[in-house]
This record gives structure tokens, C-alpha cells and sequence, in this order.
């Protein structure tokens, strides 16, 4: 098994859906899913990448990463993704929330004894005007 590492990610702008949850006990086929979605969630046009934590009490969390709102709308949109969502209410979640956002910046570290050695310097913010959304323009909630 490889060692565990964030996303690798382009240089911002991008767009994270932020999906924190608690599950109900017991498996129930949500693991087997879970593996299904993430495969699929690749291949959809404009899938960047995810980060996922849970911990023991089933309290968990998973970043993905999207080239823009398009994409983001285009998976919930997806029908397997659409049914897994239902049955998730129905079966394998006690609460959650998703958030959705615009990624201006990033950066990162990783030990130099740990593999790399780099510092990842913070990439260059864009310009402030065109980082404000037009008017009207409305988020766009997708669980993962």
C-alpha cells in the first residue's frame, strides 16, 4: 500500500466540495460503494481529485477537487451518484453537510526525510477582480 499523500492539484483557481458526515454503525455495503463512487467520480470530465478521513466514531470527511461549478453540477447530477446519495440518507448516514467553494490559493509542505524534500511555494493569487463572482451567480452543493 503506498504512504498516504494529499491530492496532487493544479494551480488555483479551482473549486472543492467539502463533505463531512457521521455515519450509522455497521458497514451495510457502504465501503464497496464507496470504492464504486470514487472510480466513478475519476472519470467524470473536470475531477481533480479527493482527500478522505474517517475516524473511529464514524465522523468523517472527504474533500474533492473540481475544475469549476460545471463539473460539480454534472456529478450530482450523475444517476448513480444520484441513487447513491439516496440510499446514503436512507442507510448510511446518522447527518451531514457539503460545502462548496473557490480555491484562490494553495500550498503545501512535506518533511525532507519523508520522500520529497520541496517546500511547495503558495501559487500566485489571481487578480481580485476576476476572483469575485458575477452577480447572480449561485453555489452549487454536491455530497461525495
Amino acid at each position: 500500500m503506498p504512504d498516504p499523500a494529499p491530492a496532487p492539484l493544479p494551480a488555483p483557481p479551482y473549486y472543492v466540495v467539502v463533505f463531512t458526515s457521521v455515519r450509522t454503525p455497521g458497514d451495510d455495503g457502504y465501503g464497496k460503494r464507496a470504492e464504486e463512487m470514487l472510480k466513478l467520480a475519476a472519470e467524470q470530465p473536470g475531477f481533480l481529485g479527493v482527500d478522505s478521513a474517517r475516524d473511529p466514531g464514524g465522523l468523517g470527511i472527504t474533500v474533492s477537487y473540481w475544475r469549476d461549478e460545471e463539473s460539480i453540477a454534472g456529478w450530482r447530477e450523475h444517476t448513480e451518484h444520484t441513487l447513491t446519495r439516496a440510499y446514503g440518507r436512507e442507510r448510511w448516514y446518522k447527518s451531514f453537510t457539503v460545502h462548496v467553494a473557490r480555491v484562490e490559493r494553495g500550498y503545501g509542505y512535506t518533511r525532507p526525510d519523508a520522500g520529497a524534500g520541496q517546500v511547495r511555494e503558495p501559487a500566485a493569487a489571481p487578480d481580485p477582480a476576476a476572483a469575485r463572482e458575477p452577480a447572480g451567480a449561485r453555489g452549487t452543493a454536491a455530497a461525495t
